[in-house]
């Protein structure tokens, strides 16, 4: 193995899993625009006086909230896909700022991650 490849297993391995966790990432996503359109209902209703009421949030805080966390989701499986790709082209698990080898350790920790520990601490 060279310092810029990855075996074949260890990429079945972090294939599977990114595989695993867009499927995650895409239920997720699902299940958050099912949610938001209930709360765009509920805002566009006109009679809903929710400014007012004591017991929970107001609308304005769920669609802030929810549509922070639809966000977050969308670019998590933006992370994913780009991870993907890179194990399609040959280039997953190599730096994308200084073409060196990423460890295994650091795609355990984050298998989304572009850069070496190095450079993510430099750009970080």
């Amino acid at each position: 193995m060279t310092a810029t490849t990855m075996t074949p297993a260890q990429l079945a391995r972090f294939e599977g899993r990114l595989r695993a966790e867009r499927a995650d990432a895409e239920e997720r996503l699902a299940e958050f625009d099912g949610v938001m359109s209930e709360v765009r209902t509920a805002r566009s209703d006109a009679s809903a006086d929710d400014e007012h009421d004591p017991e929970g949030p107001t609308m304005t805080q769920e669609w802030s909230q929810r549509t922070a966390v639809l966000a977050d989701v969308r670019a998590e499986l933006a992370d994913v896909e780009r991870a993907l790709a890179r194990i399609a082209d040959g280039s997953y698990g190599v730096c994308a700022n200084c073409g060196k080898r990423i460890t295994v350790a650091r795609l355990d920790a984050r298998p989304t991650a572009t850069l070496c520990i190095d450079c993510a601490r430099r750009h970080g």
